[in-house]
């Protein structure tokens, strides 16, 4: 059933017994926040929305014009099935706006939202699927993560080897419970490591759902006294996590990735946009000082390039048929907003459609071997954190598609992370307590 009436949503919560309700965001790097109401309070906050001090959130408003207003998506209702069943807890994703009703350039989700409406007036549909992978840990006696993974297995292995495998099955369960499409689930190739992928939906959809994974899978994981992380690299010996993502585009009916992509086609152009303003995009896709540590790695791209099936580029076009015809970006994490990375990675696409890009020839090496690379001219993804600030503070195509005031608050926030970690006493504590622990 769908929701499209504040009087749908009070008949949900009357027939659901629902008695709280979560009103969910997400600040500029795309960790949820949320103003829990009670449903006696709900008519008046679905006609007004829920005011909140923006100040308090990273990258937000000045405290001297903090107030905001949360306003929910009615089409986004769910339970929250690992809550108490008597006294149930409801949720919505939320935009924000400012108290005038005016657009607040901080809405990550306004801004996913307003790039693909660019694409459905060229006629252009776009799906989006993402591939989230994540580590489970011990806790330790008194509650608090190791980085002891939960097992040892290795890439689909089954139990005894792979002790994730009942925890996986409950996550994809709840998925299904709140209306979600878990498409495959397995061991990945790091000890404790998994992936769990979901069927593609329109960008929005494909945002909400990856913020709902990771909650899911938090939630699930705490039941079971086990951390879920999403840190792009949590062991420096075993492989990093990615969140691929997948996309692909229709026109009257037909998906532009299936069969030969010619070089100055739709779907070669629009894959030209994303090669030519990967390095800039970058800052978003892999938010995290951490996140390039994963690079060159274990299926994670360094060099900006494209092929057909091979896991060591940037943009790979997977051996596939029909619908599944897509292209699959390979550099972004599980840290990232997915709002402003699918967003900019659409963005960057329409570019390439816009201005007629053509795509260059495919490189049908390995990758992972740097000599493979040797006189091949390829650019490389930025190396850290602030090459990767600096690569889009230079960014005339940022410029032009980002909000002016979300961009300079990024890089500022962006910056302050590099500063911290750099004069942290214990580099490898702070990483702990501030991402290990949180991402």
């Amino acid at each position: 059933m769908s929701y499209s009436t504040q009087q749908d949503i009070l008949d949900f919560v009357e027939d659901n017994n629902v008695k709280f309700v979560r009103f969910a965001f997400c600040d500029i790097f795309g960790t949820q926040k949320n103003i829990a109401v009670l449903a006696s309070d709900l008519p008046k906050a679905l006609e007004d929305g829920v005011c909140f001090d923006g100040s308090s959130i990273a990258g937000f408003m000045k405290v001297e014009e903090s107030d905001l207003v949360l306003r929910p998506d009615l089409s986004t209702v769910t339970i929250l099935p690992w809550r108490p069943t008597e006294g149930r807890v409801m949720q919505f994703f939320c935009d924000v706006e400012k108290p005038d009703g005016q657009p607040f350039g901080g809405n990550c989700r306004g801004f996913l939202r307003s790039v693909n409406r660019k694409f459905k007036k060229l006629g252009i549909t776009c799906n989006v699927g993402a591939e989230c992978e994540f580590y489970l840990f011990e806790n330790d006696d008194r509650g608090r993560p190791t980085r002891i993974p939960i097992d040892f297995g290795g890439y689909f292995d089954v139990a005894p080897l792979d002790a994730g495998e009942n925890l996986r099955r409950d996550i994809c369960l709840t998925m299904e419970q709140m209306g979600m499409s878990p498409q495959h689930s397995h061991h990945e190739s790091g000890n404790g490591q998994n992936e769990i992928d979901c069927h593609h939906a329109g960008p929005l959809k494909t945002a909400d759902n990856v913020m709902m994974f990771k909650q899911i899978v938090r939630a699930i994981a705490t039941r079971s006294g086990i951390h879920a992380s999403f840190l792009p690299k949590p062991l420096p010996d075993q492989a990093g996590s990615g969140l691929h993502i997948n996309l692909s585009l229709y026109m009257d009916g037909r998906n532009l990735f299936e069969g030969d992509i010619a070089p100055d086609s739709v779907a070669g152009s629009f894959m030209a946009g994303v090669l030519a303003h990967s390095r800039e995009l970058t800052v978003f896709t892999n938010p995290l000082p951490n996140s390039y540590q994963r690079f060159g790695c274990d299926e994670a791209p360094r060099y900006v390039s494209w092929s057909r099936q091979n896991r060591s580029q940037l943009v790979r076009i997977p051996q596939v048929k029909g619908d599944n015809c897509r292209m699959e970006l390979r550099s972004p994490d599980p840290a990232c907003n997915p709002y402003l990375a699918i967003g900019l990675v659409l963005a960057a696409g329409l570019d390439g459609i816009e201005n007629r890009m053509v795509l260059s020839a495919p490189v049908n090496k390995n990758l992972f071997d740097p000599s493979m690379a040797e006189g091949l001219g390829l650019e490389t993804l930025p190396a850290s954190l602030e090459e990767a600030v600096q690569a889009a503070e230079e960014s005339e195509f940022l410029r032009r598609v980002l909000p002016e005031q979300l961009a300079s608050r990024y890089f500022t926030e962006e910056l302050k992370r590099c500063e911290a970690l750099k004069h942290a006493s214990d580099p490898v504590e702070y990483e702990r307590t501030h991402y290990f622990n949180a991402i």
